[in-house]
């Protein structure tokens, strides 16, 4: 058995994780090109499936074995039903109920090559409440997720506030593609708590862009502008991770890609478990872009791997 695998043996939660985001629907269609204006094309509908950013790495957290709290709000509508549902047969549940208002849902277009194209509708997910907040109980040294969905929206202030309150926590943020839309002052102040964030690399390009930093130097330029661990996704390149004077880069496992949807979601979730197991960023990156290339081997975004799979796929690896 492998060095890895028997890092997995010891995958177990030795600090408290928080989970707040979004729990939407993924409508998934096949689409041989991407709409034009002024076009009529057929799509091949693959599935709808339970997604967000959030929910994904609740999912992928409890097939690995990490207990989360996960506070991913839940209204009430024809979405909602289906997540709510849907979560209960994962045995997974929410500490945010909406009282009002359907979740949100999403269509998902996927070209041949597996790229994906996402096309978004807001609900509940992004009406954020100072009262959800004040009902989580987020205890010192635990790990808080936070995605820049929320952050970029009209809620993100509030959010910023609460993640400002906490003590002694360790924020984990996955800006995605909104890292550009964040206004300066609110970015500022999400800096300043010092998360550790990760980017895939287009990301990486728009915030080399956004704090006027060179792309090849981004890792260290980072570290002297935030003093905050950052991560960077290179799909099947791997990763590399840097974390005041140190930095790695971490190699990516063998995967036949079929289709990419929550592979940046399942990789943070991935690097969740191993951080809240309490191994090093290095361990917990190289256990995320296990979870990443198994999920993009797989139809669909809510398909992570248990620890038990994991575990037989890389046994003799």
């Amino acid at each position: 058995m492998n060095s890895f695998a028997q890092r997995l043996k010891t995958l177990h939660a030795t600090r408290p994780v928080t989970v707040l985001g979004a729990a939407v629907i993924d409508v998934i269609a096949d689409a041989y090109a991407l709409p034009w204006r002024g076009c009529d094309i057929e799509l091949k509908q693959q599935g709808v499936n339970i997604g967000g950013c959030a929910l994904n790495i609740a999912i992928a957290l409890k097939r690995l074995g990490i207990t989360a709290q996960n506070a991913l709000p839940v209204g009430h509508g024809v979405w909602a039903d289906i997540i709510r549902n849907a979560m209960a047969k994962q045995d997974l549940h929410s500490a945010v109920e909406a009282e009002t208002g359907d979740n949100g849902w999403c269509l998902a277009l996927v070209e041949p090559d597996g790229e994906r194209t996402f096309m978004s509708f807001s609900g509940v997910e992004n009406q954020w409440q100072q009262r959800w907040l004040e009902a989580l109980h987020v205890p010192p040294a635990s790990l808080v997720y936070l995605s820049g969905y929320q952050l970029a929206s009209p809620c993100g202030e509030l959010l910023t506030s609460w993640l400002e309150g906490l003590q002694a926590i360790a924020a984990f943020i996955d800006f995605g593609p909104r890292i550009a839309d964040i206004p300066d002052a609110l970015m500022a102040r999400i800096m300043a708590c010092k998360p550790i964030v990760s980017l895939n690399r287009q990301e990486a390009q728009i915030a080399a862009e956004r704090f006027d930093m060179a792309p090849a130097r981004l890792g260290a330029q980072w570290q002297q502008r935030f003093s905050s661990a950052l991560i960077i996704r290179h799909d099947k390149d791997g990763a590399t991770w840097h974390d005041g004077d140190a930095s790695g880069s971490v190699p990516a496992f063998p995967a036949t890609v079929v289709d990419t949807i929550g592979a940046g979601d399942s990789h943070a979730g991935g690097t969740l478990a191993g951080l809240a197991a309490g191994w090093s960023l290095a361990d917990s990156v190289l256990l995320g872009n296990a979870v990443a290339a198994w999920v993009v081997s797989h139809r669909g975004g809510d398909c992570a791997p248990t620890l038990e799979e994991l575990l037989l796929a890389h046994k003799d690896v």
